[in-house]
């Protein structure tokens, strides 16, 4: 990546010292937007609370919490980069005072008075979407106005928004980078159902029947902790997963293998061929024993056999155990 990000400053931005310098510092700090990028998904599943309130959807947030996220994406920026705190804005950024704003609707930040003709930080995300950006805007007070109206006076709690014509003043930092997959958003309805109405009884026992049947209907993808915890609905909610009662022992039966972020759980999953499952995230499979119609396939070791990806025309086998965290998956010589 480029000092400038992505596209480049926008037209006038190079006649801005201070725009300049405050973007020139949150490159440096994030060459990659990956922080930011981590801020905003964090910040997003700190309002859904899927661990006490099961909602993985912003669309089922109260718009009192909607109202906060502003605040919240502030805060947890302040925290991620150590910002020093503005006198009269959010921060105090390379020595220039810029304001935060975020909002789920892009462009469609409210700038305050107070705000005007200084440098804002604008934030926007959408879970739906699956995409989030960030840019610089001097709050140019010329070319600010209100939603519905040619005014420049500002709205009824005296803030202003960018007019259509100026959305170009923003100087993009990243823009429509892909926001980490919120699953349960994005997998199909029929299967989202078939994994919210699985189990019956306890809480506890409907939280493991509803992590079960997450592995068993959505293979081949990595599954964050976010969506186990937002199921499972308890404090120890990476239980639900393990072996010793977890949806490991239980889909056993079913041929199906859960490979962890354990370095060995890695490398069954990589050379299974599936996607390789980071920090703190899972990944289910059906495995048979190696035949010779799989001839060609990606193969693993385990358990004195080797296994594959089953296909659907393949009968359901006893999967095998996992390595110990300590071992390694090789093949004999």
């Amino acid at each position: 990546m480029t000092l400038f990000g992505h596209s480049g400053p926008a037209p006038g931005v190079y006649d801005d010292p201070e725009l300049m310098l405050v973007r020139q510092h949150l490159l440096s700090l994030d060459p990659k937007g990956e922080r930011f990028a981590r801020v905003l998904r964090e910040t997003i599943d700190q309002l859904l609370d899927g661990e006490h309130t099961g909602r993985f959807d912003w669309n089922d947030l109260h718009k009192t919490e909607k109202t906060h996220a502003g605040t919240l994406v502030e805060i947890n920026l302040l925290r991620e980069f150590n910002f020093h705190s503005g006198v009269d804005m959010d921060y105090l950024i390379a020595g220039v005072e810029v304001d935060c704003k975020f909002s789920q609707k892009l462009y469609g930040w409210m700038i305050p008075p107070e705000a005007l003709d200084e440098i804002c930080l604008v934030v926007w995300a959408d879970d739906h979407q699956g995409l989030w950006s960030a840019g610089l805007l001097r709050a140019n007070r010329a070319k600010l106005t209100t939603s519905g109206t040619i005014t420049k006076k500002g709205n009824r709690d005296g803030k202003f928004q960018l007019t259509k014509q100026h959305h170009a003043l923003v100087s993009w930092l990243w823009h429509k980078e892909p926001l980490e997959e919120n699953l349960l958003l994005h997998i199909s309805k029929e299967t989202q159902a078939a994994i919210l109405t699985a189990g019956a009884g306890s809480k506890r026992s409907r939280g493991q029947a509803k992590v079960n049947e997450l592995f068993r209907q959505v293979q081949g993808r990595r599954v964050s902790r976010t969506v186990v915890r937002t199921l499972a609905q308890q404090k120890d909610y990476m239980k639900r997963v393990r072996y010793n009662g977890g949806a490991r022992q239980k889909l056993r039966d079913e041929g199906i293998l859960i490979c962890g972020d354990y370095p060995n759980h890695q490398a069954v999953a990589e050379q299974l061929g599936l996607p390789i499952p980071q920090e703190g995230e899972n990944i289910s499979i059906r495995v048979v024993e190696a035949k010779q119609h799989h001839d060609g396939q990606p193969q693993v070791w385990l358990e004195g056999r080797y296994w594959v990806v089953a296909s659907p025309d393949d009968q359901p086998e006893r999967a095998p155990l996992l390595p110990e965290t300590r071992k390694n998956t090789s093949a004999p010589d």
